[in-house]
């Protein structure tokens, strides 16, 4: 457990609790018994794994006996993330876990929501009517944490429509984990919920994103000529016209002997959200990446797993741990130069990253430890990562979505 006192809001406090009992009455004890002196908070972010999925109805009412939170908003995923009570941040992928962060946050305003996916507002009409849904004012600044049920439809349509309402609010979460019991994966207040749960933090606060995709280019930057909602048939790199299969075997060619090692399950397409110059003086686009489906080696075709357009700039990507530890402390260092005193960090990332990618545990957030030393760390491992990419926010895989939480005002 940590307490951090922000600088500038001398009453500001982030205190979380980490357990592994696999009982939800142990694990609900051993949290609580580490939260209770801190007394009143605005919120409660509660974090449980799938092997707690039965037990869901009984774990807020549990935890709201003996704590105090105005607002109590959650999760359940593949997995938690937590800071144990000798401060070391932790990565509990398999088995039980839960982790409970109480936040009091002076000059706050704190706003949970719930949306139905399958019933929102158009997004062609005005955006008065998602105001309303999420309740909170677009003029107050500040992040949006939000998470999501599996079995939800329309959750393009639902990340849209909160970007169209609030635009300049980063959003950061993911999608739930997925269970046999039968109700859902979210936690408000005293409720377990299907759909999407939000909470909207702003006033004197608010969320700084940072996303890191773990992948890196390889081969040439092309655009698309050619294709049918998902899948690729034909590829333009300057005046030369290709099958898509075929620009991939060209690209394999080229690659280093442990490079080719890694395609069997490390290979993936970066698509360009915006329509980029193809000029040799462009910027290189920042990269949405996505799931390569399969190859039609006798048309030339590929699949992947997202909608594309003509004119769209794409390049491979390859995934490994080096690449993702890379990119991570890089991202990291730069989050820490603008503000190097959060009051925490939380982590929605993929069950893809962790110890089956790194051969290790713990070194997402070990490597956020090492910068941001005293800060406490919680969040959940999701079925799909939400977070901002050039300006819009993504369902993401094989992502590590960071929110800091810091001060709006000095």
């Amino acid at each position: 457990m940590l307490a951090w006192l922000s600088r500038g809001t001398p009453k500001a406090l982030a205190r979380t609790a980490l357990s592994h009992n696999p009982s939800l009455e142990g694990a609900v004890g051993e949290v609580t018994s580490a939260l209770a002196p801190m007394g009143a908070a605005d919120l409660a972010l509660v974090f449980c794994s799938s092997s707690f999925a039965s037990d869901l109805p009984r774990l807020l009412p549990l935890l709201r006996q003996n704590l105090r939170a105005e607002h109590w908003i959650g999760a359940s995923g593949g997995g938690v993330v937590g800071t144990n009570a000798a401060g070391s941040p932790q990565e509990l992928e398999q088995g039980p876990g839960l982790s409970v962060t109480l936040l009091r946050l002076p000059g706050a305003q704190v706003t949970p929501f719930a949306l139905d996916p399958s019933a929102l507002p158009d997004l062609d009409g005005p955006h008065q009517p998602w105001l309303d849904a999420v309740g909170a004012d677009p003029e107050a600044g500040g992040g949006m944490l939000l998470w999501i049920d599996p079995s939800s439809s329309g959750i393009n349509d639902l990340l849209n429509g909160l970007d169209y309402a609030y635009p300049a609010m980063a959003k950061l979460g993911g999608l739930a984990a997925m269970h046999s019991a039968g109700h859902g994966s979210l936690l408000l207040n005293d409720q377990v919920c299907k759909g999407a749960v939000g909470c909207v933090i702003s006033g004197s606060w608010s969320l700084e994103a940072v996303v890191a995709q773990g992948c890196r280019p390889i081969g040439p930057i092309y655009e698309i000529e050619q294709a049918q909602r998902n899948v690729l048939l034909e590829l333009r790199q300057g005046s030369a016209l290709n099958k898509p299969f075929t620009a991939l075997q060209e690209v394999i060619e080229t690659l280093p002997a442990e490079d080719r090692d890694l395609l069997r399950n490390s290979l993936f397409v970066g698509l360009a959200r915006n329509r980029f110059s193809m000029q040799p003086q462009a910027p290189e686009p920042p990269f949405l990446i996505r799931n390569l489906m399969g190859v039609d080696p006798r048309h030339g075709a590929i699949a992947v797993a997202d909608s594309v357009r003509v004119g769209q700039r794409l390049q491979f990507q390859l995934r490994d741990a080096s690449t993702s530890r890379q990119e991570l402390q890089q991202l990291l260092a730069r989050q820490y130069e603008r503000q190097p005193q959060p009051l925490m960090a939380l982590a929605f990332a993929c069950l893809g990253r962790g110890e089956g990618l790194y051969g290790a545990p713990h070194v997402d957030v070990q490597l956020c430890r090492e910068l941001f030393s005293e800060v406490p760390i919680a969040g959940l491992f999701c079925n799909g990562e939400i977070g901002p990419v050039d300006g819009a926010t993504q369902l993401h895989g094989y992502t590590a979505c960071w929110g800091f939480l810091v001060p709006t005002t000095t």
